[in-house]
């Protein structure tokens, strides 16, 4: 049985998730789900404290691929989506950011929106996301960004969801079924597109401040 996994998303810059090209990624940040959800299950992304008003929905992915950081970073399919500070937006926000020169070397990270603010590697950001040796992949999503639609309330009632969790929160399909009976149509319509810019695309040039412990 598939799970459905639900968490708020603190920036929406377009690096995690990174929905571009046709393919969203979820390389960064939340390594306890990208540790767990396995092909079929579905990773929602909502508004919180951070991006008001809460419980909007700002993406929606089912997991089709999985993989590890060096085989992302070696794979000339995903060579697009590494990083490039000055370059567009998009570019700004690419997540194809750690990868060896051996398999027991330590990770380098590229220059990106998880390296300091003088673009040098962020150990914490580096520890925090290499903890999973593992990406995720998808080529069924729908991406809202910054017109993301709120949740209907009697979704949210079915789901007993009415805070925004501090990692997030797990469901098994049956349990997540009006959600997902919800997105189904949104994603058939829209398969694969980003029909906003990001929340924060405006931000995409920031990174990330150790002694903030926020993005600058």
């Amino acid at each position: 049985m598939n799970n459905v996994y639900i968490y708020a998303v603190s920036y929406d810059l377009g690096f995690a998730p990174n929905p571009f090209s046709g393919l969203c990624s979820l390389a960064c940040c939340k390594p306890n789900i990208r540790e767990r959800a396995q092909c079929g299950d579905w990773i929602i992304g909502l508004t919180g404290v951070k991006l008001k008003p809460a419980l909007r929905c700002i993406f929606a992915m089912i997991v089709t691929q999985e993989t590890n950081f060096d085989d992302y970073w070696d794979a000339p399919d995903f060579a697009t989506r590494r990083p490039v500070r000055n370059g567009t937006p998009k570019k700004l926000v690419g997540d194809n950011i750690y990868h060896r020169e051996t398999q027991t070397s330590p990770w380098l990270q590229e220059n990106s929106v998880h390296s300091q603010t003088d673009g040098e590697q962020c150990p914490l950001n580096t520890a925090h996301d290499t903890r999973v040796n593992r990406v995720l992949l998808s080529n069924h999503f729908v991406y809202f960004g910054s017109m993301a639609p709120s949740l209907p309330q009697p979704i949210l009632d079915a789901l007993s969801y009415k805070r925004n969790p501090r990692d997030y929160r797990r469901y098994s399909s049956a349990q997540a079924k009006p959600l997902t009976d919800w997105l189904k149509p949104q994603i058939a319509s829209h398969p694969n597109q980003v029909l906003e810019d990001p929340i924060d695309f405006s931000s995409s040039w920031k990174r990330f401040s150790q002694e903030h412990q926020r993005m600058v």
